[in-house]
């Protein structure tokens, strides 16, 4: 059956202010990047040719202007994306770390995305997109959450496969308890998983990739491909009886993170449009796993994510160069 949309994904869509140096005043500067990560996803994923539409909510206000065409220039439909007039765009500090990794602070309660009603969803669209993807942040808080659960609902009525990212925020959470049992629900709904390797250890105690993937598996049977991602490390898939492992592109110049686990996440995604979720093999797996880790890689070397996602080409060439290497 024909679909209007490859993805469609509901969710945050806010701006990332991402350090940027010092002023000549010794005063922190910060670059305002349009970010949020089903946004993120759908960014990379037009990238890879697929056609996406995104679900959500700014406010209405300079930074929601920014927002809405920055997305729709990423070739992303936008008529989906609503403008709140009482409650503004949110937004995220980005803190870089040593090695890249970041911390946030978020200014978000209120934010406009967390006032998307399920009657501000558009069914239609819905009903007519090949996977339907989603991350916990839009089950924070209520009107969000129950319009999370009511897109699921309509997405799979119109048989569309359903992705899902924990993308575990805690300072977002008032109790993490909560996030917990959220994450877990987001967890029995989805058809392929990307979980990153804190996430896995926060659901299930374990560090060991292996036993935290089994437990999940175990426990939610519905996950037909669970890609856990475990940063300069690389990455795992596993898929029926398989395990397949992959190390991380490592030819230096690494920036800041933002983005990285997004741009895996649409990569796999890709895949899945491309191979579906029958018989995949090893070999398969690898490649996927390869592309996947190659395109988010390149994301840490630049600032930003929707504004910072490679060509295909791009990846394919990074490929060749780090396979020398090997």
């Amino acid at each position: 059956m024909n679909k209007a949309f490859d993805v469609v994904a509901l969710g945050e869509l806010l701006v990332d202010f991402t350090q940027s140096g010092v002023s000549e005043q010794g005063n922190a500067l910060f670059e305002a990047n349009p970010g949020g990560a089903p946004a993120n996803v759908l960014a990379m994923l037009r990238k890879l040719g697929r056609s996406c539409a995104f679900i959500g909510k700014v406010g209405r206000d300079s930074f929601g202007d920014m927002l809405e065409r920055t997305v729709r220039e990423a070739g992303i439909d936008t008529s989906a994306l609503l403008r709140d007039a009482e409650t503004p765009t949110t937004l995220a500090i980005v803190h870089t770390l040593p090695g890249g990794d970041r911390d946030f602070s978020f200014y978000r309660r209120p934010g406009a995305d967390i006032m998307l009603t399920a009657d501000d969803l558009d069914v239609d669209m819905l009903r007519s997109c090949r996977i339907f993807h989603f991350g916990s942040l839009s089950l924070t808080d209520e009107p969000c959450r129950e319009a999370t659960v009511r897109a699921i609902h309509a997405a799979r009525e119109g048989g569309a496969l359903i992705s899902f990212d924990p993308n575990l925020r805690p300072p977002l959470w008032t109790d993490l308890e909560e996030a917990r049992r959220e994450i877990c629900w987001g967890l029995g709904q989805c058809d392929v998983l990307k979980i990153a390797d804190n996430e896995l250890q926060f659901l299930t105690g374990e560090e060991d990739l292996d036993k935290g993937a089994a437990l999940l598996r175990d426990h939610f049977p519905n996950i037909r491909l669970m890609n856990v991602t475990a940063g300069a490390e690389g990455s795992c898939a596993y898929y029926g009886g398989l395990r397949v492992f992959e190390p991380a592109c490592s030819l230096g110049g690494v920036i800041e993170t933002t983005g990285a686990g997004d741009t895996f996440c649409a990569c796999v995604l890709s895949f899945v449009l491309e191979r579906g979720l029958g018989e995949l093999n090893e070999d398969v797996l690898r490649a996927m796993l390869r592309f996947a880790n190659t395109a988010a890689y390149l994301v840490t070397t630049k600032k930003g994510a929707i504004c910072s996602m490679p060509e295909r080409g791009q990846v394919e060439e990074t490929i060749r160069r780090s396979s020398k290497g090997r």
